[in-house]
């Protein structure tokens, strides 16, 4: 995960936040909605269906790489193919349960030296394991908080979140390591598999 957000970022995420549920809400039965605030259980059915796609995606790409290339880097000292992708399950296995609320997977550990030691582990086998175990960890864990707890603030890397601003953290990170699987792929000459051309 990234430093934690500046308070004027924040209020700019929620208010874009905001607006997007609203929108999704316009869809629901009015019965479910409240003017003026947001469902808790929407936001994490939202969230939920945006790590499917997310997932769809990652699992894609780690297939279309080659073993031989998940030791490429761009550069030295940069995250290797590799590595991206066990920084991924890793914020399955931790991340994205504690921004919920939910347990962290024992999987991992606690503390960098335990991310760093699962990140090491980046073979074409280890990545395609800990991504579908750590998502399935993840879906299983966010989808159990509890209905009335599901509202309350947590405290991550210094911060108060409530369930909007963890869900656009954790899919805004997922996000852009996405985007740096993509261009690691483009770089390799490995068109990802959901592009339609070349």
């Amino acid at each position: 995960m990234r430093a934690a957000l500046t308070p004027s970022v924040r209020r700019a995420v929620h208010a874009g936040a905001f607006a997007a549920l609203t929108l999704f809400g316009a869809a629901r039965p009015a019965a479910a909605q409240t003017a003026g605030t947001f469902d808790a259980v929407s936001v994490r059915a939202a969230y939920l269906t945006e790590l499917d796609s997310l997932q769809s995606k990652f699992l894609q790409l780690a297939e279309a790489f080659p073993a031989d290339k998940y030791s490429w880097r761009p550069a030295a000292g940069v995250r290797s193919v590799g590595e991206v992708f066990m920084h991924v399950a890793t914020e399955y296995y931790l991340f994205s349960p504690m921004f919920f609320g939910a347990p962290a997977s024992p999987v991992v550990g606690t503390g960098p030296q335990a991310y760093r030691k699962l990140e090491a582990s980046a073979t074409k086998p280890e990545v395609l394991t800990h991504l579908k175990n750590g998502f399935a960890y993840t879906k299983q864990a966010v989808a159990g908080v509890p209905t009335d707890s599901l509202a309350m603030k947590r405290k991550m890397f210094g911060q108060e979140f409530d369930v909007v601003e963890s869900s656009l953290a954790m899919t805004g990170d997922l996000h852009e390591h996405l985007g740096q699987l993509i261009a690691y792929a483009r770089i390799n000459g490995i068109r990802p598999p959901w592009t339609r051309g070349p």
